[in-house]
């Protein structure tokens, strides 16, 4: 009888062992292959206001092997979601380009067009600009030819400005645009006089308003001369916008 309850207990440590080694292999790591993500064209559009725009979209693989994508669009100063651009308002759109493989993963990948409307400086300071930024009388290339600033219509005479420090935060030092100087508005009593009353923007990132002190308007160069200021610190922000012609 003990031979028999012996025997009794190796098969069920046995049985429990062989068991074991059936759980753990069914939670054996296997491979996943993540969204490999190309964007078709140029990952930066610039489109005139009412103009067509086609986008050329991206591809995904997974394994080699293409999954389907799926687009969003997001307006960046003003709000949008969609999934197509508004060529019909100005404003930086970001489109993502998003796949999933078949176990979950997601794969991302963008394009930024600006949509804009070039106006001439003597009837109209809208446009898309390219902004060089002097910060309290220092030179520095890093805040040069950033890319880009936008002014856009928002009544008879008034505009508003992305940025009223012209990117030095969000495109000189990459901050994003949380770091912008948004809201402020400029409206026009005579463009051709440079006579400009203002309001102020805020920049949200860090907090604290930026109040503009003298805007003159170059048709002929086709620029503008900005200066504002955060008294908060205090920086003052000389700004040249080069108008972009497209």
């Amino acid at each position: 009888m003990k031979n028999i309850y012996y025997i009794s207990i190796i098969l069920l440590v046995i049985s429990f062992s062989s068991c074991k080694e059936k759980l753990d292999s069914a939670n054996v790591s296997r491979t996943t292959y993540y969204p490999v993500m190309t964007v078709l064209g140029s990952s930066v559009q610039l489109v005139q206001m009412g103009a067509q725009f086609k986008d050329s979209g991206a591809v995904a693989l997974a394994n080699g092997k293409s999954i389907p994508v799926t687009t969003t669009v997001s307006g960046v100063f003003t709000p949008y979601t969609g999934t197509t651009v508004d060529v019909n308002t100005p404003n930086e759109y970001l489109i993502t380009y998003t796949a999933v493989n078949s176990d979950g993963f997601a794969g991302t990948a963008s394009r930024t067009v600006w949509v804009a409307k070039t106006g001439d400086l003597v009837t109209s300071i809208e446009g898309l600009y390219s902004s060089t930024v002097v910060r309290n009388g220092a030179v520095n290339p890093q805040y040069q030819n950033l890319q880009y600033v936008i002014i856009w219509k928002t009544g008879a005479n008034t505009y508003q400005i992305s940025d009223a420090i012209g990117g030095y935060y969000d495109l000189g030092r990459n901050y994003g645009p949380a770091y912008a100087a948004t809201g402020g508005i400029i409206t026009a009593a005579s463009i051709p006089g440079n006579s400009f009353s203002f309001a102020d923007a805020l920049i949200s990132g860090f907090g604290g308003d930026i109040s503009f002190t003298s805007m003159s308007v170059d048709p002929v160069g086709k620029t503008i001369s900005l200066v504002t200021s955060w008294a908060a610190i205090p920086y003052t922000f000389a700004i040249t916008l080069s108008q972009v012609q497209f």
